[in-house]
């Protein structure tokens, strides 16, 4: 079984052996409406088969009368046996749909909860919009294989099955040329299938790159728009979709070579001429030509429906095997649900760690620690990993080499649910759900009443430009929060650390939208939520990093200087660098010692 940040507690267990066996899994787990499906599909089948019979000894009647009412009866028994089937038709879609939608609601339940217990690694290598193709459309095409995909291939089978059947009542000799029929119609639909099946493939992982271009671009819009790129990302679209129309027009070629049909036609010819060989012979009577055409006559709509329903299930397959393809991928962290839980005190302590995504690590052989309560500011170059560490701290990332200890304890010791709930991370890029502003600030804390919410956006200074919108708090956010000012959404994600009350704080340069007078208030609100909590402060801000307790400074992944802000001024030459363009009285670089 695989690794997984997040699991569903009790949830039911699927067969990921292969596509077959898992969509197999969540069919059987609704066994009486398959039970259910199979009795009113054969019971449909097997009352309409016997119309054929009937007509067949109406005939015999007609010929050899033998009493006044017996083709009214028969004539009655014909009606009784289709109205059944009728019925057992009408009972059977029903049914047969419910299947079908509830297995499409339990493999997307499935997929989402798969995709809330990938790592973060995991997501960074993934396109948004395949994603959402494999959740959406995907998805989509179980409901359509099963019904009516799966409803034709089971008709198929009894459709021919029982007239079969009845055929071999009549005569024996009878089933020489359907069975001649159907080993014909198995080898070319098996042939068929083999055509079938790597196309459908790729118009599943087509599409997947239709949509994922598609999402990029809209969510880059502005980008997009900016620079003037329009007519190249419409021919960028245009070549996928024409790609995607292509495997279709492939698909038609291979449905036009259809076989099935012309075997038929001929069957019935060469099944005509053997039961007139037999009737010459003495061995058939007329009725039972007439009941044996009229059987023969059910083939037809099997035969002619099998070219959409195997297309259907090959379709299926296909995007049930990009769906488990997700659910199967291992991820970089589990949730360790038997892990240490308690209440995070903020002693923080790094030893030796070294952390990178491919081959050339990010972070080097960092160490140094944290006490509970300390404000640390963490400072460098853009991409020198002041980021990555704090990502160290909660776990979205684990390191490669080292320990990240919490409170003494390895963080991968900890339940990730336990740790993580106590710990809130506000990011300059702050994310905004498409809900409204209460829900947004409530996220983290969704027990929250109206009057905490409120408070909390006080304290970020937030209430009063919330207020200023017609429908104050329950105003709707778009989504991204695209529909609010940069200060205006860090402010929202200050209301929601304060709100959800973390033992750790990490800011990743959260203040950088907002104006001097703001930044003024949210610093104040900010020392009043630090208060017996341990901050991670990323920022290039001397204002705020001159009120750390402690600075660390990042170069190329390394530690290279730690101190307080007077001290690093004196003897880092890195700390210096970074904040030349302050006017400071500083002493000459070359003045000051090299070494840390």
């Amino acid at each position: 079984m695989s690794k997984s940040e997040f699991t569903v507690q009790n949830a039911y267990r699927y067969d990921h052996t292969n596509a077959l066996r898992w969509i197999a899994s969540h069919v059987w787990r609704y066994k009486f409406l398959v039970i259910a499906t199979v009795v009113l599909s054969l019971t449909s089948n097997l009352t309409y088969a016997q119309g054929p019979v009937l007509i067949g000894k109406a005939a015999d009647e007609i010929l050899h009368p033998t009493r006044e009412d017996a083709l009214l009866k028969i004539g009655l028994a014909v009606l009784a046996m289709l109205v059944l089937s009728g019925i057992s038709e009408l009972f059977h879609a029903l049914t047969l749909e419910t299947l079908a939608q509830r297995l499409e609601a339990s493999a997307r339940e499935e997929l989402y909860g798969s995709l809330l217990g990938k790592s973060q690694t995991f997501h960074d290598r993934q396109r948004v919009g395949d994603i959402m193709a494999r959740a959406t459309e995907d998805v989509r095409w179980l409901n359509a294989m099963i019904n009516p995909g799966m409803q034709f291939i089971f008709g198929t089978v009894i459709g021919i099955g029982i007239p079969l059947f009845l055929i071999a009542t009549i005569k024996t000799d009878l089933l020489l040329v359907p069975i001649i029929f159907i080993v014909g119609y198995i080898i070319t639909l098996r042939r068929y299938t083999v055509q079938l099946e790597p196309v459908a493939q790729r118009q599943r992982s087509q599409f997947g790159v239709m949509n994922a271009g598609l999402e990029e671009s809209i969510s880059g819009i502005e980008v997009v728009k900016a620079s003037a790129q329009e007519a190249f990302e419409r021919r960028k679209f245009r070549t996928n979709a024409r790609l995607f129309r292509d495997l279709f027009v492939r698909q038609g070629y291979i449905e036009a070579r259809y076989l099935p049909l012309l075997l038929l036609g001929i069957t019935f010819g060469a099944a005509f001429l053997h039961a007139g060989l037999l009737y010459t012979q003495g061995v058939l009577t007329i009725p039972q030509i007439v009941a044996f055409m009229g059987l023969l006559n059910l083939f037809r709509f099997p035969t002619f429906i099998s070219i959409f329903s195997f297309s259907l299930v090959q379709t299926g397959l296909a995007g049930a095997e990009r769906i488990l393809h997700i659910i199967r991928a291992e991820t970089e962290l589990d949730q360790n649900t038997g892990g240490f839980t308690g209440t995070v005190r903020g002693d923080i302590a790094f030893e030796n760690v070294t952390f990178g995504y491919g081959r050339d690590p990010i972070l080097k052989n960092v160490s140094f620690q944290v006490k509970a309560g300390q404000t640390i500011a963490i400072v460098g170059q853009t991409g020198s990993g002041k980021s990555t560490l704090t990502q160290l701290v909660n776990r979205t990332y684990d390191a490669t080499r080292g320990r990240v200890l919490v409170d003494g304890i390895d963080v991968r010791e900890w339940n990730l649910t336990s740790l993580r709930s106590q710990i809130s991370k506000i990011e300059q890029d702050v994310f905004l759900f498409s809900r409204t502003v209460a829900e947004n600030i409530a996220f983290g804390a969704p027990e929250a009443t109206q009057e905490q919410i409120e408070q909390a956006a006080k304290e970020a200074q937030a209430h009063d430009f919330i207020m200023a919108f017609k429908d104050g708090y329950q105003t709707m956010v778009g989504e991204r929060g695209v529909t609010l000012s940069g200060g205006q959404r860090q402010r929202i994600a200050l209301a929601r650390a304060f709100l959800s009350n973390p033992r750790i704080l990490i800011l990743d340069d959260s203040t950088s939208a907002i104006d001097s007078a703001t930044e003024d208030e949210i610093q104040r609100a900010i020392r009043r939520a630090q208060q017996g909590r341990t901050t991670l402060l990323i920022t290039h801000r001397l204002s705020q990093i001159r009120w750390a307790d402690h600075i660390l400074v990042l170069d190329q992944g390394q530690l290279v200087a730690d101190g307080n802000h007077d001290e690093l001024l004196r003897r880092s030459p890195h700390y210096r660098r970074i904040f030349a363009r302050y006017e400071v009285e500083l002493p000459p670089l070359e003045t000051m010692p090299q070494t840390v």
